[in-house]
Order: C-alpha cells, then structure tokens, then sequence
C-alpha cells in the first residue's frame, strides 16, 4: 500500500503538471490507456477470460469510475495537490455512508457516525467560505469525485461478492475511461502532443498502472484495516511533492482539515464491516 500510495501521489503529481497543456478528459485517456494495453496483453499471455457475467454491474461501476476520475483530475488541476486529494480520499466516508444501504447484512454502527461527523467537519473546514469563488467550485468537483468514489467502492464490493477478479474489475474501468475519455476528445477540443509530452504521458500512464495493481495486491494479501490507514500516506506524499515543486502551503487551519478528514477517513475504514 507504500508503493501504492507512493506511485499515486506521483500520478496526481504529473496530472498537475500535465493540467496545464491538456484537459482534464485527455489526461484520464493517457491515464487509463497505458493500462488498458498493459492488462489486456497480460490477459492474452495467460489466457485469462475478458468475458464477464455480470457486465451491466461491471460498466456501472466503469462508468462512475470514469466520472469520478474526471472530476479528481479536475480539482488537481485547479487546487493545491493536498487540497484535493484530501478530497477525493473522503471516499471512505461516503462507502460508510451508503454501505448499509446497497449491501445486504451490513449493519451500520454508532462509530461511524462519529468518523463521518469529523471527516464533513474537516471539509466544511477545508472549503470555508473564505475561498476564491474559482477555489470553491473546483473544491465541490473534488468532494463530489470522493461522493461518486465512495460509491464506486461498494459497487466494487459487490463485484468481489459476485465473484469477479480484481484484473477484470480494473480491466473494465480502464476500458470504459479509454473510450469515454477517447470519445470526448474525438467531440471536444482535442490538444496536440508534442515529443516533450511524451515521457509526462507515459509517466503518467505507468505510475497509474503500478499504483493500481499494488493496491489491488495490497487489499487481496494483507489486512485491509490496515491497508486503508495506510492509504492516507498518498495525502503526506502530495503534500510534500506540492511544497517542494510549486512551494504550495496550507495555513493551519487548513492542515487541521485535512486531519479530520483522514482521521474520520481511517476510523471509518476500521469500522465498517469486512
């Protein structure tokens, strides 16, 4: 999950970069492509089944993937690196919310009252009145792409629940990114790549796909009360990159946000049933 966090945080790093020459639908293309081709070769290799029995489950939870990654790009594009990945990571808070309704025998339990209590503190906190009207847009696109996350997390479950393998889960959203995002592209302004883009394309393509994977290897083999605390470390990481590459710092109250967010983020993680 270290290795997960760490390839993340270089994602959202190279998406800030990459902001400033392309939209936000072209860079969820390069994203996921890199993947798609990676996933679909190792496929073949090992005569792995694409086919799926539940694809209306599957393309639901490609599709809401795909807008949610729209709108993180998004908000990293318009906000300090901290800011919104902060607010993409209040995904926890929403699958603790909507967990008890779209899972059969879950029971919600009183701590995760108290854990999403301080996670929206932490929020109204970080998007206080006192922002830019820019700043306060582009923050309700990161926390509405952490609200569809949240979402697409309890589809996953269900997914897992069903049978379905992790690779073709993955295999699916980056598939219905690529076309999406390719469509989009095809419709809206298209920006030309240059040879100077090609190793931040790349770049980010394959620090997606390592992310990806270590993360899926990370929740399959350990225990994922732990791995989901762990996942917060892609928010220390994005700060520090932030301050180091664009001298971007938080004001106190700020840095108090983000605290209540991953701590209600971890409680909930830890109180939400297995």
């Amino acid at each position: 999950m270290l290795v997960a966090a760490f390839f993340f945080a270089i994602m959202g790093t190279l998406v800030k970069i990459g902001g400033q020459t392309f939209s936000s639908p072209e860079l969820v293309f390069y994203r996921s492509f890199f993947g798609l081709i990676f996933i679909f070769i190792l496929a073949r290799k090992q005569n792995l089944q694409l086919k799926t029995p539940v694809l209306g489950k599957q393309l639901t939870r490609s599709i809401l993937g795909f807008l949610s990654l729209v709108m993180f790009f998004y908000a990293i594009s318009e906000l300090p690196l901290a800011t919104a990945i902060t607010l993409n990571y209040t995904s926890p808070l929403f699958m603790a919310m909507f967990a008890p309704f779209m899972l059969q025998h879950e029971r919600p339990r009183n701590i995760l009252v108290v854990a999403i209590t301080l996670g929206f503190l932490g929020v109204i906190l970080l998007l206080r009145p006192s922002l830019h009207a820019d700043e306060l847009i582009a923050g309700t696109i990161g926390l509405l792409s952490g609200l569809t996350a949240g979402i697409v997390y309890v589809h996953v479950t269900q997914l897992a629940r069903s049978g379905e393998p992790d690779w073709r889960t993955v295999f699916y959203f980056t598939l219905v990114c690529t076309v999406g995002a390719g469509f989009w592209m095809m419709v809206h302004h298209f920006n030309p790549v240059s040879w100077q883009d090609i190793p931040l394309l790349l770049g980010l393509g394959a620090s997606a796909t390592i992310a990806q994977f270590a993360m899926t290897r990370a929740y399959r083999t350990g225990n994922h009360l732990v791995v989901g605390s762990l996942a917060y470390t892609t928010v220390l990481l994005a700060s520090l990159f932030g301050i180091l590459l664009w001298g971007e710092t938080l004001s106190p109250d700020r840095w108090l946000a983000v605290a209540l967010i991953i701590l209600g983020g971890i409680i909930s993680v830890r109180a939400t049933p297995r």
